[in-house]
């Protein structure tokens, strides 16, 4: 921890990893498969509709996010000298996809309102986490992942259509 720090950089660390897509993807890809095995199982006429929607939100990350950081190009806080293209975050995007769908996915599964309550406060707290160790260790401005978020919500609501429209006839 350095001296005067009200928050431990090794936890902040923690939480700006949580958005990397080693960690990220593992967690949407497990749950892609259970949904899908979980929809086939149960007779679900297009079983693998909804992580399609989920896999593809996915993939459209970085078909979104990498043209608007070459397009703003704007520099990151100070200490990450050395390249522009930090507006919007990759990692709070991929997190936000990653957990997001993975929760809108297996909301559906839930047979308790307490379950999906807890599912949804728990999504939206660990975005915030991955969101505060971001910017807290100086990869991030705070607007560079608000704007990860906002972009990630629009591919989240597309997420909810799709799959609840299709997945789960």
């Amino acid at each position: 921890m350095t001296a005067g720090a009200a928050f431990p950089e090794r936890v902040a660390e923690f939480l700006a990893d949580l958005g990397n897509p080693g960690v990220a993807l593992p967690v949407l890809g497990v749950v892609l498969a259970y949904v899908a095995w979980y929809g086939r199982r149960a007779g679900v006429f297009r079983w693998w509709f909804a992580p399609l929607a989920g896999a593809v939100a996915m993939a459209a990350v970085p078909a979104l996010v990498v043209p608007l950081k070459a397009a703003v190009a704007r520099p990151g806080p100070p200490g990450m000298a050395g390249h522009d293209g930090f507006y919007p975050s990759g990692h709070a995007a991929t997190a936000a996809v990653a957990y997001g769908a993975a929760a809108l996915l297996v909301l559906p599964l839930l047979r308790r309102a307490y379950g999906r309550w807890a599912l949804l406060i728990g999504c939206l707290l660990v975005n915030a986490a991955v969101g505060f160790g971001l910017v807290r260790r100086g990869y991030h401005w705070p607007l560079d992942v608000a704007a990860s978020w906002l972009l990630c919500g629009m591919l989240l609501a597309a997420v909810t259509a799709v799959a609840g429209r299709y997945g789960r006839e």
